[in-house]
């Protein structure tokens, strides 16, 4: 196999794994269908709370995981949507590190996080434009 098509494949696995990450997870928000045993505690639970009760912050947040999710798994805006899933990987991750550590859900957290910054390397030519002082107009 040659090393173009096992980066393809590379690419379009990450892909469908983060979008379907993020579609499912952004799915059983509004329809539970993935059972829960654990309910958080201290920090963890105060955090969670405060965004439950501004009463937007939730639905937006799933939303756009699942919008941004569908994109991946048809791979289209692949560069934007990687963009806009960056923020809220990172408090993903941090959540579950700093408030809520250890378990499957930290693996997860990695593995979100280690699978966009690989796909946005893998994308890094889309972004050039953004890192110029003065970009063409």
């Amino acid at each position: 196999m040659s090393s173009s098509k096992s980066t393809n494949i590379s690419i379009l696995t990450a892909r469908i794994i983060l979008g379907f990450i993020f579609f499912i997870f952004g799915l059983n928000f509004f329809f539970h269908f993935i059972p829960s045993n654990s309910q958080p505690e201290g920090k963890a639970a105060a955090f969670l709370g405060g965004l439950f009760q501004s009463g937007y912050i939730f639905p937006l947040i799933k939303v756009i995981e699942i919008v941004a999710g569908a994109f991946l798994l048809i791979n289209r805006y692949v560069a934007l949507v990687l963009i806009v899933l960056m923020p809220i990987s990172i408090n993903i991750l941090l959540f579950h590190s700093v408030l809520e550590p250890g378990g499957t859900p930290t693996t997860i957290s990695v593995l979100i996080i280690v699978t966009q910054l690989f796909l946005a390397w893998s994308y890094r030519n889309s972004y050039k434009q953004l890192f110029l002082a003065k970009p063409a107009l």
